[in-house]
């Protein structure tokens, strides 16, 4: 049974945060110090994320889950809770495809075996390539690990890597095309991801946004592209380079929605699911698997609130409302 919300979008990406902790503190989501981490017990264990992710695959035909955090690899045993999930399957038989997004920090130590444990594929936060500009942004001096871990993932058969920039006007927006030509030359997509409001801080003004507009004319200036066939529900439009040297993207959550065609919902690391990032509402699961509830009870209570799911955030409109938790909070 396919899983349909009122709009008659279709429900295929499940976003699972195993973790509210991070070893980053990233200007755009966190705080530098003071944000309370969730207490362990309140955190799902990994039989409950796969008995969740197991009724979505199996009876709502959810093919693809996402792993994140927090920082997903900073939770003990993550290959663990891969090995779980590469192990379902959807009602034709076939493996559900399983991805992480990460920071990349300790990446070079695990990739291997989250290879081997099943994962499919790994997207690497990197807004930075200058290493006091990375540490400005992120607060950690860990730039020649996250692009040690990169190179590592791809000898571990990691193809292809993908590398997501959040771009910040007055902050790296002048390093476009240095991520563009490190993509380039090293095999990497990478995909530039317009300033959303979802920083703790409440910083976020529309001015600092670098719109898709402006990104893709600062790259088409120096490197000739053309538009890869429409994205349908995945959230970034793509171009390949004209000379054939791999693809570039962008994710334009603020200045060209997708909502229209979103395929995504979430699990929050405490079992909170939600059908938007920007949610402002939560369905509780957690109580729901702590307290006897049966396949079938959470099969319902995950119809009802995709069935709910909204239009779309309004960012761009007066009655936007910021969601009440920060981004590491619900889950990238």
């Amino acid at each position: 049974m396919d899983l349909v919300d009122s709009f008659g979008r279709v429900v295929r990406d499940l976003r699972i945060s195993v973790t509210d902790r991070c070893n980053f503190r990233c200007t755009y989501c966190m705080p530098e110090e003071g944000l309370k981490w969730l207490d362990r017990s309140e955190v799902l264990t990994y039989e409950e994320i796969e008995r969740v992710a197991r009724i979505c695959v199996e009876q709502f035909g959810v093919d693809s889950l996402r792993l994140t955090g927090g920082e997903p690899t900073v939770r003990a045993h993550l290959p663990q809770l891969i090995a779980k999930l590469a192990a379902l399957r959807l009602p034709d038989g076939t493996k559900p495809d399983i991805a992480l997004t990460t920071n990349g920090a300790t990446l070079r130590n695990v990739a291997g075996e989250l290879r081997d444990a099943g994962l499919d594929r790994i997207n690497v936060s990197l807004d930075s390539l200058k290493p006091e500009r990375f540490f400005a942004m992120t607060r950690r001096d860990e730039l020649h690990n996250v692009l040690a871990g990169i190179a590592e993932a791809q000898v571990a058969g990691f193809s292809p890597m993908k590398v997501n920039a959040v771009v910040e006007r007055g902050t790296n927006d002048d390093e476009i095309l240095d991520l563009v030509r490190y993509g380039r030359d090293n095999n990497v997509e990478v995909r530039f991801i317009e300033f959303m409001p979802l920083d703790a801080t409440n910083e976020w003004e529309r001015n600092k946004v670098v719109s898709q507009d402006e990104i893709v004319a600062t790259i088409a200036a120096e490197f000739p592209l053309e538009i890869m066939p429409s994205r349908g529900a995945a959230p970034a439009d793509r171009w390949r380079f004209v000379d054939g040297k791999g693809t570039v993207g962008v994710i334009p959550s603020v200045t060209h929605p997708f909502c229209g065609d979103c395929d995504r919902v979430r699990l929050t690391s405490d079992g909170q699911f939600r059908t938007c990032l920007f949610a402002t509402d939560e369905s509780d699961i957690r109580a729901l698997l702590r307290n006897g509830g049966t396949d079938a009870e959470i099969a319902e209570l995950i119809k009802i609130a995709v069935g709910a799911k909204w239009a779309g955030h309004q960012i761009n409109q007066v009655n936007f409302i910021r969601p009440n938790r920060s981004m590491s909070q619900i889950g990238g």
